[in-house]
């Protein structure tokens, strides 16, 4: 079978490999979609994510949808948690020090065409979810999870800085929740008319506007700032986007002067079947974000794409 390595910064290579094989808690899968994340093209560019460095040539690849080898059609959660520490046994298996998750570290991920993956990870879809869409279930996941963090009441005004994919799930999902108002910035313009696509009660971040909460979705140190000069005394930021170089900066005086609650977010938490429900029923627009389709052997086409931030989301085709 096919599968594209990474070797080193920028050195994608594609493998002929044998087929793997399904252990006992495990299901062979044929993998059908995969998105290009953001934490992918770290790994690209930098060779590493925060202090998770490349130790050998990984299959990238976490956001994916798949057919079991009997037939079932599945979106996949790439993380693997132990099931046994005190963070699986509380409901907070996210932050689980032992999980295995797919496409980092030293656990392949989804850019191949087959793969065995755990059983209990696999989460049936209807015909009415396409691969692409149950590709986009974990990036939807992530940003139910910062939206929950960012304690979203009904009618408040919401602000969303950084429009990448996440960005965008966060604005559509702060509404779901019940925003009011969605208050959006980004430099890159189509970006902009991405998310204003939504309707009237998406605009754009003058600013000077005060919002309740706000969610910096890039990592840039500028978007979080622009966050917390934004939302309100005694307010609630929460930090989405993952920074370059490891690091995230901002002016002490102005979140001291506010009393700032900064709450920092992790992946997701038990969001999956949230996540197709709101997908399957509508009220959140996943295809929207898919800008670009590539198949397995264009997929380094595909990076170049996203690095250049040409479209939105890029969706692999193994």
């Amino acid at each position: 079978m096919k599968a594209l390595r990474l070797h080193a910064p920028g050195d994608l290579r594609f493998h002929e490999e044998p087929m793997p094989v399904a252990q006992a808690d495990e299901t062979l899968i044929r993998v059908t979609a995969v998105g290009i994340c953001g934490s992918d093209l770290h790994w690209l560019g930098e060779g590493a994510i925060g202090d998770a460095k490349l130790a050998r040539p990984l299959i990238l690849g976490h956001e994916f949808a798949a057919v079991t080898e009997y037939g079932v059609r599945v979106a996949v959660d790439p993380a693997v948690p132990c099931e046994h520490c005190e963070y699986c046994r509380s409901n907070r298996k996210h932050l689980c020090p032992e999980t295995r998750f797919a496409g980092h570290g030293s656990c392949d991920g989804s850019l191949r065409e087959w793969m065995a993956w755990p059983t209990r990870n696999l989460i049936p879809i209807p015909d009415s979810v396409s691969a692409a869409d149950g590709a986009m279930l974990e990036p939807l996941g992530v940003a139910i999870h910062a939206v929950r963090l960012a304690q979203v009441q009904p009618g408040s005004t919401v602000g969303v800085f950084g429009l990448g994919s996440i960005g965008l799930l966060v604005a559509q999902v702060a509404r779901v929740e019940g925003a009011g108002r969605v208050l959006v910035h980004d430099p890159l313009p189509h970006r902009m008319r991405a998310a204003q696509s939504h309707g009237p009660w998406v605009q754009p971040w003058d600013g000077h506007a005060c919002v309740n909460h706000a969610l910096d979705c890039s990592g840039n140190a500028g978007a979080v700032q622009d966050a917390m000069a934004a939302v309100e005394t005694g307010g609630r930021v929460v930090l989405v986007g993952i920074p370059d170089d490891d690091r995230t900066t901002f002016v002490a005086s102005v979140a001291r002067r506010k009393e700032l609650t900064i709450q920092l977010a992790r992946r997701m938490n038990e969001t999956y079947l949230r996540a197709l429900e709101l997908v399957n029923s509508g009220r959140v627009d996943v295809r929207s974000i898919v800008s670009h389709s590539v198949s397995l052997g264009e997929a380094i086409r595909g990076f170049g794409i996203a690095q250049h931030r040409q479209g939105l989301k890029v969706i692999v085709n193994p």
